[in-house]
């Protein structure tokens, strides 16, 4: 995962009113496997940004991807 990568959560974090599935993007790496999310609704308002670590993230692909490329 890098900076400005567009990314789901994979898990429930309901104390941050954040759940599974929402998208966000990576706006700051702070160490390896650490990240700020960045959240937006489809009009491009932001609505919450949270320290995330990249087992709570999955990385999404807008076009197609070599094997390769996911190791």
């Amino acid at each position: 995962m890098q900076l400005l990568d567009v990314v789901a959560l994979i898990e429930n974090l309901p104390e941050l009113e954040l759940y599974r599935g929402q998208v966000g993007t990576i706006v700051e790496v702070y160490e390896p496997g650490v990240f700020e999310v960045e959240f937006s609704d489809t009009q491009g308002r932001n609505y919450a940004v949270e320290t995330l670590r990249d087992e709570q993230l999955m990385v999404l692909h807008h076009q197609p991807i070599s094997e390769g490329a996911l190791l």
